[in-house]
């Protein structure tokens, strides 16, 4: 018998969401090797020109005109982080966020995941100014692809060790929100805010007077989402904000919040995150040689993730765990967080989208140089942290399904 989603114990839930993300991941990765195919066949202009088609859409006097990546990387990716938000709110008001105890582990994690990596790509870009824009690329984690990764080992994988990379994973996701609105907004329309502003205002006041129709925070998040593109913010910033407003429980102890994360889950890991990888990660390695390995933006980015990204989790959780602020979770050997710290490298759809906004105003090689180091630097961080995980994680059936019964 189904379950209801708002039904489910935590434990329960963060289980489904573990599964919905690792198939997802697969798929993703399927959309992002048919895209790299298509880009090195005969195909590569029908490509281009299916992504530089343009698109248009106008109510009255407003008018919307893009070509169809970037209503891609705008529109659908604003649902994608519409999602984010939703996560986040429901972790800090009810689930891992909602205990300092619980999250100072992997918010340490965090803190030094974000801080190596960007260090190491500024160190090989700092007298480039238009690279250096890229300094954020390494600072990511591809949640869906790092769960798949860890659903490769079934039920070797303890779920404390699950929890930690997905509480870990929303830290970066948040703290990506945060840089995108400082660092990667354009010239401000100030009027333009002042709706925006607006319409967060209104979804508040909803909020506080108890307003649980999901499909008025929809169709708010539609006014915000046109205000914040033509404000000079990132539009996908419009998602996160509205999903903010998104009330938690109703009179009747229901969650409208879950309902409409559960709704989502599945269209967003099997049909937004695939289309923007199909959109994005059509590398076209004609023209290239291994010369280009040692462009000061393909390293920085490969090293950023493939050593920045476990260095910085290793030392700033092995810092909280020296200074006995935490303990490391249940059943879990330092061997394991190596290993997780390592999958943690693969940056790919948030490091891809952050690189689009990066490098959108300047040439195409930048931005080559660019998915050339995400991807290499993401396929040699899922390689290393397989290695890892398997010499670590416990081979014995009996282990395992005792880890089962535990959790």
């Amino acid at each position: 018998m189904s379950k209801d989603k708002t039904s489910l114990p935590g434990a329960d839930a963060v289980r489904e969401f573990m599964q919905l993300e690792s198939a997802g991941g697969i798929l993703l990765l399927a959309a992002a090797v048919v895209a790299m195919l298509i880009a090195n066949s005969p195909l590569q202009g029908l490509y281009g020109a299916l992504l530089d088609t343009p698109v248009a859409v106008q109510v009255g006097q407003l008018i919307i005109a893009k070509p169809l990546l970037l209503w891609i990387n705008d529109g659908l990716m604003a649902i994608f982080f519409f999602l984010v938000g939703l996560e986040i709110k429901r972790e800090v008001m009810e689930g891992e966020l909602c205990s300092i105890k619980q999250v100072v582990l992997p918010g340490m994690g965090a803190i030094g995941g974000m801080l190596v990596p960007a260090l190491i790509y500024a160190w090989f870009n700092w007298h480039d100014p238009v690279a250096l824009d890229g300094w954020a690329m390494p600072v990511a984690t591809d949640i869906a692809f790092a769960l798949a990764l860890l659903g490769v080992f079934g039920a070797r994988v303890p779920t404390t060790l699950k929890l930690f990379l997905l509480t870990l994973a929303i830290f970066d996701d948040l703290a990506a929100i945060v840089i995108i609105a400082l660092f990667y907004s354009g010239d401000l329309s100030a009027s333009a805010l002042m709706i925006g502003a607006a319409a967060l205002a209104l979804g508040i006041i909803m909020n506080r007077l108890g307003v649980t129709r999901t499909s008025s925070y929809i169709l708010l998040g539609v006014v915000l989402w046109v205000a914040v593109l033509k404000s000079g913010v990132h539009a996908t910033l419009a998602g996160v904000l509205i999903a903010f407003c998104v009330p938690m429980r109703d009179q009747q102890d229901h969650s409208p919040l879950r309902s409409l994360e559960h709704d989502l889950h599945g269209p967003v890991a099997f049909v937004i995150l695939p289309i923007f990888a199909f959109a994005n990660a059509g590398l076209s390695f004609q023209g290239m040689s291994v010369a280009d390995l040692a462009h000061p933006v393909t390293l920085g980015v490969i090293l950023g993730l493939l050593l920045g990204k476990p260095l910085g989790i290793l030392l700033f959780v092995g810092l909280a765990v020296g200074l006995r602020m935490v303990q490391l979770p249940d059943k879990v050997s330092w061997m394991q967080i190596i290993g997780v710290a390592c999958a943690c490298g693969i940056g790919f759809t948030m490091s891809l989208f952050i690189a689009g906004l990066a490098f959108q105003h300047g040439g195409g090689e930048s931005f080559a140089g660019d998915r050339l180091g995400i991807l290499l630097g993401s396929i040699l961080s899922a390689l290393l942290a397989c290695l890892i995980l398997h010499i670590s994680l416990p081979r014995d059936k009996n282990v395992a399904q005792e880890q089962i019964a535990a959790d």
